[in-house]
């Protein structure tokens, strides 16, 4: 009686957990695992309106330090469908999930756009779905922009920022990931590169090619790799 209740009490926490922030701790696979979405637009220090779908960084950041200390979730699965957002917030939080020194799987499902390839990179093992693409291009920023030389530098140096951290933690070269953000012949208001599945993972950026089963069975993997004799 006491170990359904207490199974009872996890599944309603776990239900709760997906309603509030859209993760979950599953407790009834093979491993112990936590799961985290980051869907449409990455809100950062500005609000964004309430017809937005977006993911709040300030509800991110403390998952991911209590993923870490816990000692009872074994591994990380981060599920990605970004449209961009706000490039401070969203390079922190890959920052984060890049230090994760437990075994980390990112999976790319629909899209992974502007600084969700940061986001994409940041776990030991990347995964893109077949009919998920990568869009690739530069620093932009909404609202006044003022036309002096100083806020053309700070664009630069933010797009080092982003080039250096997608270059350490996949397999393209800092110069074809330079190229694909400044393709001018493949959108037609726009500067930048749509990479399919499978061109993304062809290119360098994304590891492997795969669907949830996939995935999973990678982190199981790394999980068991990790788990003493």
């Amino acid at each position: 009686m006491e170990e359904k209740d207490t199974e009872k009490n996890e599944m309603e926490g776990a239900y709760k957990s997906i309603k509030e922030s859209g993760s979950v701790t599953t407790y009834e696979g093979k491993h112990k695992i936590h799961c985290l979405t980051i869907i449409g637009e990455i809100e950062g220090h500005t609000v964004l309106p309430e017809q937005s779908k977006t993911t709040k960084y300030e509800h991110i950041i403390p998952q991911l330090v209590a993923v870490e200390e816990s000692t009872e979730i074994e591994g990380l699965l981060v599920i990605l469908n970004t449209v961009g957002g706000d490039v401070e917030a969203g390079l922190a939080l890959s920052e984060l999930i890049s230090g994760i020194n437990k075994p980390t799987v990112t999976f790319v499902l629909g899209g992974g756009h502007s600084i969700g390839v940061p986001l994409a990179v940041s776990g030991k093992h990347s995964f893109i779905a077949p009919s998920a693409t990568m869009t690739i291009h530069p620093v932009r920023m909404n609202g006044l922009v003022l036309g002096v030389p100083q806020m053309m530098n700070h664009f630069e140096r933010m797009q080092e920022r982003i080039t250096d951290f997608v270059v350490k933690n996949s397999k393209i070269s800092a110069e074809r990931f330079s190229e694909l953000m400044m393709n001018v012949g493949e959108m037609v208001t726009d500067v930048g590169s749509v990479l399919s599945g499978e061109m993304a993972v062809k290119e360098g950026l994304i590891d492997s090619m795969g669907n949830l089963d996939d995935v999973l069975q990678c982190l199981y993997s790394m999980i068991e790799k990790n788990c003493p004799d």
